[in-house]
């Protein structure tokens, strides 16, 4: 499981904000920026096919999986494909509910911006109750980083947190939400966790 980091409460704009717009909508407005953001985990993830979730090492593909592999670098692709499942949570001590109408993302692996794309459904967080919000991710693993069919792998294999040499993974993003007046967007992009999964391989 990937560590949490909490995101600090969004005060930008908050002072011009409630002069314009009154308690509640103020109310809103800092609801979204107290949540709790976190990468939860990845799951159900796959290189060139091969699933990946159950997998330890390099020395557990079959030959089969081996020859995908070599195959899909032999075409220079190798396409992974995973879940990437948000954790946002409203922290109990909010009074309003946050709405959570879109979210601009992109997905950085080793400090290095990847795929990028938006999420463009409501979600609703009532005060305490943790919500997950899954993102599907589909890249092409050679258009950002380069080696062998074992070392790529090691790679893909460090996003599970099953093994694999650590590495760095964090969503940028910047969301969206509701309020009286309409939609309004965070003013800066939001760094959700910056930390490293995986395990050194033994």
């Amino acid at each position: 499981m990937l560590i949490r980091r909490r995101i600090g409460s969004l005060w930008i704009g908050v002072t011009v904000l409630a002069g314009v717009t009154g308690c509640a909508t103020l109310q809103q407005f800092v609801a979204l920026g107290d949540v709790d953001f976190s990468l939860d985990r990845i799951a159900s993830l796959r290189l060139a096919g091969v699933e990946l979730d159950q997998v330890r090492s390099y020395q557990d593909l079959g030959l089969a999986d081996v020859g995908a592999l070599a195959l899909a670098l032999s075409r220079n692709e190798l396409p992974m494909d995973f879940d990437l499942h948000v954790r946002a949570l409203n922290p109990s001590d909010n009074k309003v509910e946050a709405r959570l109408l879109r979210m601009d993302w992109t997905l950085l692996v080793q400090d290095r911006e990847t795929l990028s794309g938006v999420l463009d459904h409501e979600v609703i967080l009532p005060p305490g109750e943790p919500r997950d919000i899954p993102i599907s991710i589909s890249l092409n693993l050679m258009d950002f980083f380069e080696g062998n069919a074992q070392d790529l792998f090691e790679l893909a294999l460090s996003l599970t947190g099953l093994g694999g040499e650590p590495k760095n993974v964090a969503l940028r993003a910047s969301p969206v939400v509701d309020t009286p007046l309409g939609s309004i967007r965070y003013p800066q992009p939001i760094t959700i966790l910056s930390s490293e999964v995986g395990a050194p391989s033994k």
